[in-house]
């Protein structure tokens, strides 16, 4: 089943596009059934993360629905224009013989730049509030931990930068391991300097947000390399980097702290 793009008029008119996969009866069944086969996996990972963030388990759970549900919908945020070669072919009948006749020319190929809802916004949303609401709760030196976090972040950022790869027809790739691994050993490393901070925060916080720069936000100048007709930052949903890489630092900084 193909994607739905639906347009609406933003702000000053400019259209934006929401493109979603339609659910069927059959896919909503299925996204049901995952939810009740993961049910004690959802249980067992929100308790950890829920202890970790010290953030109530019934959020963590919302969170983790949500992105599930989310993954299906993307929100455009622009659309990209290349001039780019393409083969055509052209028949030729002649006496009685046809022959096809190779012709290059160039034209115009549209790239839709957009954002997964479940793999990138509600994730970036999830930090923004950790950021503006849990490290002022929690932490006794808010420029201290403000700092840990934001250095955890530009190494993130810069190693994660360092691997990424623009894959033609797909987007940008980092190997799996590289963005939580790093941000659980630059949290290992910050959290006790000076003041001890919540090194949990610190790792979903920068690997999270380091993950969107470094792959994606540095890249869009590599997207038009790609050649697909549809990018999605966060586009793999809930086994997207951006999602799956703040969740994978809290369980690594588990057996490293």
């Amino acid at each position: 089943m193909g994607s739905v793009i639906l347009m609406f008029k933003g702000e000053k008119g400019n259209k934006r596009i929401l493109i979603y996969n339609p659910l069927s009866t059959f896919y909503l069944a299925f996204l049901l059934f995952l939810t009740i086969f993961l049910l004690p996996y959802l249980i067992f990972a929100g308790r950890i993360v829920s202890y970790s963030l010290e953030i109530p388990s019934q959020i963590i759970f919302m969170i983790f629905l949500l992105s599930l549900f989310g993954s299906q919908v993307n929100l455009k945020i622009r659309e990209a224009k290349s001039i780019r070669p393409i083969l055509a072919f052209r028949e030729i009948i002649f006496f009685g013989v046809k022959w096809c006749i190779p012709e290059f020319h160039y034209g115009v190929r549209k790239t839709i730049i957009s954002v997964n809802i479940g793999g990138a916004l509600i994730p970036v949303l999830f930090s923004l509030f950790l950021l503006l609401y849990s490290i002022p709760a929690l932490e006794q030196n808010l420029t201290v931990a403000y700092l840990k976090v934001f250095a955890a972040f530009i190494v993130v950022t810069l190693v994660v930068h360092k691997f990424a790869r623009p894959i033609k027809g797909l987007g940008i790739a980092v190997p799996f391991f590289i963005p939580p691994l790093t941000a659980a050993l630059a949290s290992a490393v910050l959290f006790p300097i000076y003041v001890k901070t919540n090194p949990f925060i610190i790792a979903y916080v920068s690997g999270t947000l380091g993950t969107l720069v470094g792959a994606d936000l540095l890249n869009l100048s590599k997207i038009l390399e790609v050649g697909a007709p549809i990018v999605s930052i966060g586009g793999a949903g809930i086994f997207d980097g951006v999602y799956i890489t703040g969740i994978t630092a809290i369980f690594l900084l588990w057996l490293i702290v």
